[in-house]
């Protein structure tokens, strides 16, 4: 039996590997001033780095996955585009209503549209490269007090303060490329 709870406990560590190939967020104890410029900087260079990802994969190439049961190389880079939209509306949101219940939505059920499913990723890339371009440039304006604004999460059922949403999304920027190189070599 112990032999069945050590697969099984090595399947699922595997898995969750695959999941979070650079592991989950890890929010500092105290976000700094060098958090934010590193965190913009990753922001800024997504585009670029995705763009290169992805710039000689066949349409074949685009259909692997990072994980069973995971999203294609095209879902993901459909994803990104969707995500980081409703971020940066998130920002906004938080940057001129006090404390906005921002609305979640299913990302899993989004990346089975056929936008995401089969239209092709060069839309998306373009839609990131100028959405990031405008979010860089907002999220370098913000003061110390906009950066404090909250928005609230109602499924996490938390206040996400946009300092710390900054780094949510430098991770799920590397997040999602680690997916995409990952996927490659399947």
């Amino acid at each position: 039996m112990n032999e069945i709870n050590d697969k099984n406990h090595t399947m699922e560590n595997n898995l969750e590997k695959l999941k979070y190939p650079i592991g989950k967020f890890q929010q500092p104890e105290e976000i700094s001033i060098h958090h934010l410029e590193s965190w913009i900087k990753i922001i800024e260079e997504f585009p670029g780095r995705l763009s290169e990802e992805v710039k000689n994969l066949s349409d074949t190439d685009l259909e692997k996955k990072y994980r069973p049961n995971g999203w294609t190389i095209k879902q993901v880079v459909n994803h990104c585009a969707d995500s980081h939209m409703n971020s940066l509306i998130r920002f906004k949101l938080a940057l001129t209503e006090d404390t906005p219940t921002i609305k979640p939505y299913h990302e899993n059920l989004w990346a089975e549209l056929p936008d995401s499913r089969a239209f092709s990723i060069q839309s998306a890339l373009k839609l990131l490269a100028g959405l990031h371009e405008r979010w860089v440039y907002l999220l370098n304006n913000l003061s110390d007090p906009e950066l404090e604004r909250p928005f609230r999460h109602p499924e996490a059922k938390e206040l996400i303060t946009l300092k710390t949403n900054i780094g949510i999304y430098a991770w799920h920027c590397d997040h999602h490329l680690a997916h995409v190189r990952n996927a490659k070599l399947s």
